[in-house]
């Protein structure tokens, strides 16, 4: 029986299977690490993708609404396994506070600790994995993420990646000049000094009122490159110029429902910092399923 050519740029099903077998999760990651990495040369050498622009669509407040419910249930069906693998996150957020305290980069707390956020689409890769295996009907768990390794779009994915870690430095050099220019250039004596000085002093709320406004502009920046553009290529293989292109063209199309929901991101990311950034275990993969959803209903996947 004759199958049936997919569209250019769609992946196969079975592109992404995975042997099953019986194991804990640390043989499942062994064994997806393995059958990725033989691909990744191939991979990283390919980021022009088939250079076709994704249609989109304009998005609408019930679509927001839809695309987080929909988050919700994915997070409901996989929280076993999601939850294990997002664990990383608040690891990952102590580690920083700890290199902050502990290599005198103390006034940069807050700004490593927020940074954080604006990695946090490719931090959710795995998770658009996921998303996109359960829509399609087949099994899903969060070694599949490694499969991504394999995937034609992994040269575009990391070229994002890129960009997103670029404007995360970015991010904490003009935070340290804000510092400097206010409460610096001399160090703090304490994180409670340094509190005490930012709340108290003009000096010290002039920080806060700038910090936050070119944070705001930041982490714009980093919505509109990204609220698609990484799930975009999870699903297709468009390259990169066309996946970030595309991800600008709805947060401009739709500026009112993006600003929504990066406040929503911004709201559910504060609140799952507390306490020591452990509700991040459930805000993280809530929010990456989600995005996953936003992206198609922004995006015509047809």
């Amino acid at each position: 029986m004759k199958r049936l050519a997919l569209p250019a740029g769609r992946r196969k099903p079975e592109d992404f299977t995975m042997v099953k077998t019986i194991g804990n999760p640390l043989s499942w990651t062994a064994r997806a690490l393995g059958d990725g990495a033989s691909a990744v040369p191939p991979r990283l050498g390919r980021i022009g993708g088939t250079g076709v622009m994704p249609e989109t669509r304009r998005l609408t407040f019930d679509d927001l609404r839809a695309a987080l419910r929909d988050g919700w249930d994915d997070f409901a069906a996989f929280r076993t396994d999601v939850m294990f693998a997002c664990l990383l996150y608040p690891v990952i957020g102590l580690v920083l506070a700890w290199f902050a305290f502990h290599q005198a980069l103390l006034p940069l707390l807050f700004p490593l600790v927020a940074g954080f956020a604006l990695l946090g689409p490719v931090a959710a890769i795995g998770l658009y994995e996921m998303s996109r295996r359960r829509v399609m009907g087949l099994e899903a768990r969060w070694s599949d993420g490694f499969a991504l390794l394999a995937s034609p779009s992994l040269a575009p994915i990391v070229g994002v990646g890129a960009v997103l870690f670029l404007l995360f430095l970015c991010w904490l050099g003009a935070a340290g000049l804000i510092y400097e220019a206010t409460l610096g250039p001399a160090l703090p004596a304490s994180a409670v000094a340094l509190v005490r000085d930012a709340l108290t002093t003009t000096a010290g709320w002039t920080m806060i009122v700038v910090g936050f406004a070119v944070g705001f502009v930041f982490a714009a920046v980093v919505l509109a490159v990204s609220v698609v553009s990484l799930p975009l290529l999870v699903d297709r293989d468009v390259g990169l110029v066309a996946a970030i292109v595309t991800s600008v063209r709805v947060a401009k199309a739709n500026p009112k429902v993006i600003a929504a929901w990066g406040l929503v991101v911004a709201v559910c990311l504060a609140l799952g910092s507390l306490p020591a950034l452990i509700g991040l275990i459930v805000a993280m993969p809530v929010l990456g399923h989600a995005t996953w959803h936003l992206y198609r209903r922004a995006v015509v996947t047809g």
